[in-house]
């Protein structure tokens, strides 16, 4: 099988989460399928930003970003994140190759446009190319892939996380798309975790106010990946990363999984 593995969130802030988060990655490669992780960074993304003196603003759960703040996301999401998964998974036992999502034009994207406001360096993706994972895959490696796009204009584009993971189980067919994160999964308005959540109920969630922020994107790339082919779709804490193995054979009771 296919999984695409998107980390994201305090997940890429702890070596010992990282390292939990590359041993059950490790274990899908060990057991015969084709593994593909997708990462974010935004926690080290803001906190080099601040050391620089750049504010940080979030217009539904994406960052404006000027020129500057695009290259310093290539520098920190492309470099110093993308490589210490990179070395996570090869002290799991398993040779990851380090890429932008630019890199041979595997994701294309154009400049996302929202009513009345410049968004700056924020990518839409248009276009990918499968190509470059199945060569990694079939060379026996992990392709470890920062959400970082390329335009047609020759700029680098800045693209929510979990769009990218998106993209990529999409256009790979994957069977299953993860989403490990810093929270237990999605909540109702009591708090509690919803186990099973349907495009429906998910649109309820959103008209109340109960679903904002940066969980929107996540859920947006959820019911996306669902529309355009992905088998199944689940948000898990990353601190149960061990359940991941167990994905296909047993009924997990942790998480949310996102249905059509």
């Amino acid at each position: 099988m296919k999984f695409v593995v998107k980390i994201g969130g305090a997940a890429l802030e702890n070596a010992h989460t990282i390292q939990k988060c590359a041993h059950a990655v490790a274990n899908l490669k060990q057991a015969g399928h084709r593994v593909a992780v997708v990462h974010g960074g935004g926690a080290a993304f803001t906190r080099i930003l601040k050391q620089m003196g750049k504010q940080t603003e979030f217009v539904q759960g994406l960052r404006v970003t000027d020129a500057e703040t695009r290259d310093v996301a290539l520098m920190v999401l492309s470099g110093l994140v993308n490589k210490k998964l990179v070395a996570a998974l090869a002290s799991a036992g398993c040779p990851a190759i380090g890429l932008c999502g630019g890199d041979g034009m595997m994701f294309l994207a154009e400049r996302k446009q929202m009513p009345g406001l410049d968004l700056g360096y924020v990518g839409e993706i248009t276009a990918t190319d499968p190509r470059w994972l199945d060569a990694v895959w079939s060379a026996g490696g992990i392709p470890v892939i920062s959400s970082l796009a390329l335009g047609l204009d020759g700029e680098y584009y800045n693209v929510n996380a979990d769009t990218m993971a998106a993209a990529c189980a999409t256009t790979c067919k994957a069977d299953a798309l993860i989403f490990l994160t810093d929270v237990p999964g999605v909540k109702n308005a009591q708090g509690l975790v919803i186990p099973w959540l349907n495009a429906l109920e998910l649109q309820a969630l959103i008209a109340n106010s109960v679903i904002a922020g940066g969980m929107l994107p996540k859920l947006e790339a959820c019911t996306r990946a669902l529309r355009e082919g992905v088998k199944r779709v689940r948000i898990l804490p990353a601190e149960q990363v061990e359940a991941l193995l167990q994905f296909y054979s047993s009924n997990l009771n942790c998480g949310t999984e996102v249905t059509q």
